[in-house]
């Protein structure tokens, strides 16, 4: 039985995102055509306005470690 790769799934806040985009040397414009969504999107998540979930989270730190970006976000709590 082969183990299936899972990305750890970390709770992505504002301070986190902006640091990632900047790490990368993007534009909110240039990582939101990278995420596949809006620039306005990357926005309200590097205000705080909303947080990634999901998909967009796992991507978000997908992203981070191919870029060998050391963050320091929480663990997301596990649902029973």
């Amino acid at each position: 039985m082969s183990k299936r790769y899972e990305p750890e799934r970390k709770q992505w806040d504002s301070a986190s995102i902006q640091a990632l985009r900047r790490h990368l040397g993007l534009t909110q414009q240039e990582l939101s055509e990278k995420l596949g969504t809006r620039q306005q999107t990357i926005s309200e998540w590097e205000v705080g306005m909303y947080r990634p979930r999901g998909a967009s989270a796992t991507l978000l730190s997908l992203v981070a470690e191919k870029a060998k970006f050391m963050y320091d976000a929480a663990p997301s709590e596990k649902k029973s």
